[in-house]
């Protein structure tokens, strides 16, 4: 199998990402990484999902069904541009943390806390340089990770099918929007 990232619109309600986490469970994707939050729109969440399928024609059409559902795209092999951060504690002796540091900061990340016998460091790159990033300082004494999911976002126009309907992006006060019938 092999992993496809999607990009996803979504009515921001309650209950909608659960819908969504279950539907892709019941068929038996795997979610390799979920990030969503608020979008350009007011009452609109844009998702990014990274899934492990070996065609995701049918997980697109499996989330395309839901409702709340207003758009997705699978940017696996269009032109994007994809990035992930992680944040990492690194234990090491306080003899050894001056030289991490000059290390660390030479691979793209940047120092947040320097303790005792302890560091904490963010890096945001590409996923394929974040998991090289990490791979790196494992051995060094990494002993926290946390990594919030894939960002995606296609270079230039927008498709259509991850543009909000008029209806919402009419209303830039972030008022809440009137239900439409389909």
């Amino acid at each position: 199998m092999s992993q496809h990232t999607l990009i996803a619109m979504l009515q921001d309600r309650p209950g909608v990402l659960h819908r969504t986490v279950t539907l892709l469970r019941r068929r038996g994707f795997n979610i390799a990484s979920l990030a969503v939050g608020r979008s350009e729109v007011p009452g609109i969440s844009r998702m990014t999902l990274v899934v492990d399928a070996s065609d995701a024609t049918q997980v697109v059409s499996q989330l395309d069904r839901l409702v709340e559902v207003i758009g997705v795209t699978d940017v696996t092999t269009e032109d994007s541009v994809q990035r992930e951060t992680a944040l990492a504690k690194i234990v090491a002796p306080p003899s050894r943390l001056a030289q991490l540091v000059d290390i660390v900061v030479e691979k793209g990340a940047r120092v947040l806390h320097v303790g005792d016998d302890e560091m904490i460091v963010e890096i945001t790159d590409t996923p394929e340089r974040v998991e090289h990033f990490i791979s790196f300082i494992r051995p060094e004494g990494l002993t926290e990770l946390m990594r919030t999911g894939r960002l995606a976002m296609m270079r230039g126009r927008t498709p259509t099918r991850l543009e909000a309907p008029a209806h919402y992006r009419d209303q830039a006060d972030g008022a809440p929007h009137e239900e439409v019938a389909a």
